[in-house]
């Protein structure tokens, strides 16, 4: 039995490959992105969140914690988070639910029947046509090549059920890792942030070399493997990092002449801020926690700089929430 570290599933999704999918959230990844949209899915391990508005102040869980991590300050409820081992007494202590464990240990046979259930939302009739939405189950994070042993044999199970699968990954991988999930996927997301590599290892504490070699493995791949999948490429639009015109014209020089005839999209992401409180809850400082959503201007100006970098006009499209600029 293989057992692997998730955070949860997000059903219903829209968001993270064709048609209507589950989302599986896997728990471990080897950046550390500044604007990090999933705070909680940086650390591998289990970890303990705080909701200050659920809390009675009865501490009961600090009498709970057998290890002394957890105290009572004026600012609320403080976790010594190096020395908390994640038991989860504190959660089960805790009258109002003021305290959750995120991530849990599920094993794959386990997680295959909760996403089987979902089968009829892939097969269900898009909107215009009789056709099947197309929809199925995408493994995102996180990072699931951090956990390949779980990853291969999830993406395994799904195809010997006939489900669509789709890998959503941030390029920081092994090539043997590639090699034994790009068989079992049918669409890869693939995140390419920044295309200077000593802009991508400030903002994300790594180099991109690797990421960029991988990306020319996966290109090499799809045109020689007789089962072929389709390249998405991810673009997150990160103000005063990613969204500058000089990194969208190189991403997009960069699709069009080394991954020419390869990529099907080019997505750009636009920044959003619904994590702030998730920092807070993890106890963590955001550098973008006061940053706003991009207007829609904003939103086309970055669309049109990349539809002007070289990359196919129609591969091109930008996507994400809007903020309304106040009248003056």
């Amino acid at each position: 039995m293989i057992n692997g570290q998730i955070l949860h599933l997000q059903r219903l999704s829209t968001e993270d490959g064709p048609g209507i999918r589950t989302t599986v959230f896997f728990k471990g990844c080897p950046l550390h992105c500044a604007w990090c949209h999933n705070p909680e899915s940086i650390s591998s391990r289990i970890q303990t969140q705080w909701f200050s508005v659920r809390c009675l102040d009865c501490r009961t869980c600090i009498g709970a914690c057998p290890n002394g991590c957890l105290t009572m300050t004026d600012d609320g409820l403080a976790i010594d988070r190096e020395h908390c081992q994640a038991c989860g007494k504190c959660a089960q202590a805790c009258p109002s639910g003021a305290l959750e464990a995120i991530g849990r240990t599920v094993s794959v046979e386990d997680l295959l029947v909760e996403l089987l259930k979902d089968r009829a939302y892939y097969e269900v009739p898009a909107l215009c046509g009789g056709e099947k939405s197309g929809g199925g189950v995408t493994l995102s994070g996180g990072e699931p090549t951090f956990q390949p042993d779980f990853a291969e044999a999830l993406l395994c199970g799904l195809k010997e059920q006939g489900i669509a699968t789709a890998l959503d990954t941030c390029g920081l991988t092994s090539t043997h890792t590639l090699d034994r999930l790009l068989p079992l996927t049918d669409l890869v997301l693939f995140d390419l942030k920044i295309n200077d590599p000593v802009l991508h290892h400030e903002f994300t504490g790594v180099s991109n070399k690797q990421i960029l070699e991988n990306l020319v493995y996966i290109r090499d791949y799809c045109r020689t493997q007789i089962r072929p999948f389709e390249l998405w490429i991810r673009t997150p639009l990160i103000p005063g990092a990613t969204n500058s015109e000089g990194n969208l014209q190189a991403v997009g020089r960069y699709l069009a002449d080394t991954l020419n005839g390869t990529v099907s999209r080019w997505e750009l992401c636009a920044f959003n801020n619904l994590c702030r409180d998730q920092y807070k809850r993890l106890g963590m400082e955001w550098a973008y926690a006061q940053t706003p959503l991009m207007t829609a201007d904003e939103l086309a100006h970055c669309e049109q700089i990349a539809k002007a970098s070289g990359l196919r006009q129609d591969l091109i499209l930008a996507t994400g929430a809007t903020r309304t600029v106040e009248p003056q």
